[in-house]
């Protein structure tokens, strides 16, 4: 199992960096459809450039997840890595951001893929290493699904401070 989990990873890693950039542009690929706001980005705000790590992520670890029923820990190891990776967005974002005042697209995109990348070494990482100590994995996916539902939430109902904040239009959510 373990030669595998490696393989597993870089797909993991293949197909958010896949989905995530192609959840970027769906949106306004589909007119502005309301049924695929809450999973793809709606604006430029560092909130929505979460989302597109977020929800490929969980579509993944929920396919992978049937084929590592063995691992007690895996639901605890994928809620570490998604939360990772969240929060490198945002703190990459802001100190080079805050660093060199102006965000360059080609920034914004590698910052994306270096979450990502952290993300899924992190787990490897972890599922490659002893059994982690998880005694409730229930918990770590509620904690998922609490977080889908504030990307769901927000989405049309952001509030008002700067993570929301689409920084080319000064809105915020749809």
């Amino acid at each position: 199992m373990k030669r595998s989990i490696g393989l597993w990873q870089l797909m993991g890693f293949s197909v958010t960096s896949l989905a995530g950039t192609l959840l970027h542009f769906l949106y306004d690929w589909l007119k502005k459809a309301a049924w695929i706001a809450p999973f793809s980005g709606v604006n430029e705000s560092t909130w929505e450039h979460m989302k597109l790590l977020f929800w490929p992520m969980l579509l993944y670890a929920a396919v992978q997840s049937r084929f590592f029923r063995e691992r007690n820990d895996f639901w605890c190891v994928k809620a570490k890595g998604t939360l990772l990776g969240l929060s490198l967005i945002p703190v990459l974002f802001y100190t080079y951001n805050g660093v060199i005042g102006h965000s360059p697209d080609w920034i914004n995109i590698t910052i994306f893929f270096i979450a990502a990348a952290i993300s899924y070494l992190y787990e490897t990482r972890q599922f490659n290493g002893e059994s982690t100590s998880c005694k409730r994995p229930t918990y770590a996916l509620a904690l998922l699904c609490v977080i889908a539902v504030l990307f769901v939430v927000f989405t049309f109902q952001a509030p008002k401070i700067g993570i929301f904040k689409d920084p080319l239009t000064s809105t915020y959510g749809i």
